[in-house]
């Protein structure tokens, strides 16, 4: 069977793929009974995704020209002479739908790496190293539990599970006094209270970004984020991160050539390099953005998280302009599971965003925003976020040590001064994709660096190692596991 692709023609690739099979069919070159690759061998046949595949065979399937069988595979159903059957009969056939071929391209060849792996630290017969979770150390359930019955029979029926679609009020006021430890002065009118990170931003890609739009992006970056931007079908355009966050010198180099719709940081902490944003480089950035009028979307999540070092103001301390867009996530510092964000910026654009929350969300979630209402006022979040930052720290020093010891054997890194991850590179030769696997089988998830870049054009020789979720002892067990899966690879 011979298939080719043209890439740059209009007609969906897998669409190619399913007109030259029908023709083959039809032209006796794949008689009745002939058997199909398998959807991961033509995909790698073809140096196409295996979505692609799956959704070129679905195509045949459903006009039965091929069918699948259990234990065989795909086979060629009709013989080169027949018809497809609606042609035969002149009319057109019951049948299911066909959801493969129904669903937009872009919502099908999406990578599921990150997914599948950040997905399986709930599997406790693994130590999960890389899921960027809360740790359940510091909100004991008892005290939780209490807090929330406490809510629930002190705010009247008329209140229950209901919060408007721009937040709860009391909930936004306190925001506004937690802005204010962090330099930035907001009013309540310019907070939009939203679930979370992911959400945010798809909320403000979706008020800014077109088709065909330029953005720029921090490489290596968080999964999640650039596949916002594709999916809005953003060209991305990337700036790489040293010891001192984005570089600023090429990203100004590369304003001068394109006029990109935004510019996305994450500030503190770099997700997933553990880096931070320099003073310096801070105000750079916005000179730029003011400059040459693109926005900023600062995403902030780990900026309270010090171990080492001053706590830097974020980039929207330094916005006069009004030109920053401000993400703030509570999702490593609150209770693991009850999760919530929320955007300040100019206020006409928060007028615009929340318009279009309206549109999606009646209501958003009533017990976490109360509850995290009630921790804000009475102090709890901040004498809790001093537990976070304990936990954290002495977590991020076991790992370290760990790390050491593997000096050795050619693994380096460096030591993050807070956050919640370790950027650590593999021995030469050892491919971050096949040893993840390895250490999997092992016990122990971990995070390829390849993930990261959205061409998939580097990070083969890197691991992120989260130290958050797991605790202590479970997270010492789980470090010994990556030496001796690190050992194994080394041997082979």
């Amino acid at each position: 069977m011979k298939v080719s692709i043209d890439k740059y023609s209009k007609v969906p690739v897998y669409l190619q793929i399913a007109d030259q099979i029908k023709s083959q069919i039809i032209s006796g070159a794949l008689p009745r009974g002939s058997a199909l690759p398998s959807e991961r061998a033509l995909a790698q046949i073809l140096d196409v995704h295996r979505n692609t595949v799956v959704k070129a065979y679905s195509e045949l399937k459903s006009d039965a020209w091929i069918e699948s069988r259990q234990g065989v595979g795909y086979i060629v159903a009709a013989a080169s002479s027949e018809k497809a059957p609606e042609e035969e009969s002149g009319e057109v056939q019951s049948g299911r739908v066909n959801w493969v071929s129904e669903v937009a391209d872009k919502y099908l060849d999406m990578e599921k790496t990150f997914d599948d792996l950040f997905q399986r630290f709930t599997d406790e017969s693994h130590y999960s190293l890389g899921s960027g979770v809360a740790s359940r150390e510091v909100y004991t359930s008892e005290r939780v539990a209490g807090d929330i019955a406490t809510l629930l029979t002190g705010s009247g029926p008329c209140q229950y599970f209901f919060s408007p679609y721009k937040g709860d009020k009391f909930l936004r006021q306190k925001l506004v006094a937690f802005l204010g430890t962090k330099g930035v002065k907001a009013s309540s009118g310019e907070i939009q209270i939203l679930s979370e990170t992911n959400q945010a931003l798809d909320f403000i890609v979706t008020l800014l970004v077109k088709p065909g739009d330029s953005v720029v992006m921090e490489e290596p970056v968080h999964p999640d984020m650039y596949r916002v931007m594709e999916l809005a079908g953003a060209k991305i355009l990337t700036v790489p991160v040293d010891e001192n966050g984005m570089n600023c010198e090429l990203l100004e180099s590369l304003l001068t050539q394109t006029r990109p719709r935004l510019i996305f940081v994450n500030s503190s902490y770099h997700d997933p390099t553990g880096n931070i944003l320099s003073l310096e480089r801070r105000k750079k950035i916005v000179e730029l953005s003011n400059r040459y009028r693109v926005p900023i979307v600062e995403e902030d999540a780990a900026s309270e998280l010090v171990y080492d070092g001053d706590k830097l103001p974020p980039i929207k301390a330094f916005d006069m302009m009004g030109n920053v867009i401000y993400i703030y996530s509570f999702s490593l510092t609150f209770i693991p599971g009850l999760s919530l964000a929320f955007i300040t910026g100019n206020r006409d654009f928060i007028r615009a965003l929340s318009y279009l929350v309206s549109v999606r969300l009646m209501a958003s979630d009533w017990m976490t925003q109360k509850l995290l209402g009630m921790y804000l006022d009475d102090g709890i979040y901040y004498t809790s976020l001093l537990k976070f930052r304990d936990v954290y720290r002495t977590n991020r020093d076991l790992v370290c040590q760990k790390l050491d010891e593997l000096a050795p054997l050619g693994v380096s890194y460096t030591k993050p001064r807070g956050g919640v991850y370790v950027w650590c590179r593999l021995p030469d030769g050892v491919d971050s994709k096949q040893f993840i696997r390895r250490a999997y089988n092992m016990g122990v998830t971990l995070i390829p660096g390849y993930v990261f870049y959205p061409c998939k054009n580097g990070g083969r020789d890197y691991i992120r190692i989260n130290y958050s979720y797991e605790p202590r002892e479970r997270l010492e067990r789980g470090m010994e596991v990556l030496r001796k899966a690190l050992e194994e690879e080394l041997e082979e």
